[in-house]
């Protein structure tokens, strides 16, 4: 690394967009403290923890784009930090029971595939098309986790007009099945649109 590339890092972390999403990394070790107590109130905390960090996930892009901060430091950092936050909470479910370890392992070998797959078509300079399943997943996902984190049932009222018991781990727990499914299908589709791509690429 040259003296010019150490210097860009230094001045790229502490604009305000990378400095978000280390705080976004800084409260990982917390979200994972409150899920491991499994307690009701300590699960509504980790969900407002990992509400804020999802919140500072939207916001240090928007910044970024806004103030034209866009970064390479930024672009390494931010997928970084939603990739740890999504598998720590994963992983730290199957403890409790509130989540089997298959479902962790596909996710988690899906998201290593594709990153690597992204690796591979950078270093040969080739843009490959993610496809909408990656945002489908990623919804499912992330309101699968909050489910599976709150897991207790709890009655919800509409405005005193009536009310319903939400049972939040069986919620979770389906949301996040149905993610699995758009996260293999997404994963196969940058998979084809990677091969595709080269098939296209000329012959030097």
């Amino acid at each position: 690394m040259t003296a010019s590339s150490a210097s860009t890092i230094r001045q790229d972390i502490v604009n305000i967009p990378n400095i978000l999403t280390l705080f976004r990394i800084a409260l990982i070790p917390l979200v994972a403290l409150f899920i491991f107590y499994g307690d009701p109130l300590s699960g509504i905390v980790a969900v407002l923890l990992f509400g804020v960090a999802s919140i500072t996930d939207w916001l240090d892009g928007y910044i970024a784009r806004r103030q034209n901060l866009v970064s390479m430091t930024g672009k390494f950092l931010d997928p970084l930090a939603d990739k740890l936050l999504v598998m720590t909470a994963l992983v730290m479910l199957i403890p409790l029971g509130r989540l089997p370890a298959w479902i962790v392992i596909i996710i988690i070998a899906r998201e290593i595939s594709v990153t690597g797959l992204r690796a591979m078509a950078a270093n040969e300079g080739m843009v490959i098309a993610a496809g909408g399943g990656g945002k489908l997943k990623t919804a499912f996902q992330m309101t699968g986790l909050l489910g599976l984190i709150v897991h207790y049932t709890y009655e919800i009222s509409y405005f005193g007009l009536f009310t319903i018991e939400v049972n939040f781990h069986l919620l979770g727990f389906w949301l996040l099945v149905i993610s699995v499914f758009f996260s293999l299908w997404s994963g196969w589709v940058y998979f084809r649109n990677f091969l595709r791509a080269i098939e296209d690429q000329p012959d030097d």
